[in-house]
């Protein structure tokens, strides 16, 4: 197995820990739903449709970056893929670079086949374009994945505790502005657990990215994933000072509605359920996404991934009959989310 291979390997294993969990909360139980006695509303009739860059999806919900490269990749992408085309979910793919670098098991990114008509995002580090990644290659991952979109996660602190990470983030707004030239599908930018605030959302929707994933703090948190897997005593303390760094998910949508910022935003980050989904859509999101929680049944069967999705659906659907709203412009648009003082 190569270096990248078990790298690969090691992160599925210890995300599945509670030790990877970042310390701080997403925020999300600062604030809650006030609720309607009288929603006018037939339960059966309401509309959680929605679209990507229009195209068409059942739900606001997405499938968020996990995996890919490895043998058991293979198996934890089909079932998210035949799940999410089954419920009309959005599905993210895991980092591609490996794509670049060996094509042993390149067809664990390839899961257009089972999933033909959801939107399909694929997913690069933006450092890696200080790193030798280049337009053509970026051009090559979409052709292989046959993606409809691609997403640069940032993950600063991530490869610094990471053994041999890549730690040069210099000129990256400029060298993402020159691919979004040369690309032919929609890009935004994601983080990876430690949030986007309004300011770095500023400065990525000035140079054209066309939609931003806040991934704020709440749920994985990376440094301590690399701190599970390194061998290396001073990173590895370090990382324990960094266990709590981040953004919580609902600041960082409140920063960005705060500068006014008219982007596609997603929302994800340690949301674990649908009623946490409403507050983050009621603030702002557009979409959701569920990582962490959905690798356990993904390991699973597709089954098992299509009955978490359908618990997170009907949750979703609870609430907005809970405050009376029909469709999701109308909980988009609700002033029945009020946030707890103190």
């Amino acid at each position: 197995m190569t270096n990248i291979h078990q790298r690969k390997s090691e992160h599925i294993q210890h995300s599945l820990s509670d030790a990877s969990l970042s310390k701080k909360m997403t925020g999300f139980d600062r604030y809650q739903f006030r609720h309607c006695a009288l929603p006018e509303l037939d339960f059966s009739e309401i509309d959680m449709r929605t679209d990507f860059f229009q195209r068409p999806v059942n739900t606001p919900f997405l499938v968020s970056s996990m995996t890919g490269g490895v043998e058991l990749a293979s198996k934890i992408n089909r079932n998210l893929a035949q799940a999410a085309e089954s419920r009309g979910w959005i599905l993210a793919l895991g980092s591609t670079r490996i794509m670049l670098e060996s094509e042993q098991h390149r067809e664990s990114f390839q899961v257009r086949s089972f999933a033909p008509t959801i939107p399909i995002i694929a997913n690069i580090g933006a450092v890696q374009l200080n790193y030798g990644v280049t337009s053509a290659d970026i051009l090559k991952i979409i052709e292989w994945t046959d993606a409809d979109a691609l997403v640069f996660h940032l993950n600063s602190i991530q490869e610094i505790i990471q053994t041999n990470g890549d730690t040069n983030f210099s000129n990256l707004l400029r060298k993402m502005e020159n691919i979004i030239k040369d690309l032919h599908v929609p890009v935004g930018v994601k983080e990876v657990g430690f949030g986007i605030d309004g300011e770095v959302a500023q400065k990525l929707m000035d140079i054209g990215i066309s939609y931003i994933d806040v991934a704020g703090a709440g749920g994985t948190s990376w440094s301590q994933v690399e701190k599970l897997r390194s061998t290396d005593e001073v990173k590895k303390e370090a990382a324990e000072a960094f266990a709590d760094w981040g953004i919580s998910t609902s600041d960082c949508l409140e920063l960005i509605k705060e500068k006014s910022i008219k982007s596609k935003l997603m929302a994800s980050g340690g949301i674990k359920n649908g009623h946490d989904s409403a507050k983050a859509i009621a603030l702002g999101a557009h979409h959701v996404g569920f990582a962490r929680e959905l690798l356990k049944p993904a390991m699973e069967s597709e089954e098992a991934v299509m009955t978490w999705m359908e618990k997170r659906e009907l949750e979703l659907r609870m609430v907005m009959f809970g405050i009376g709203a029909g469709n999701l412009q109308e909980l988009i648009d609700t002033s029945r989310l009020v946030k707890q003082k103190g």
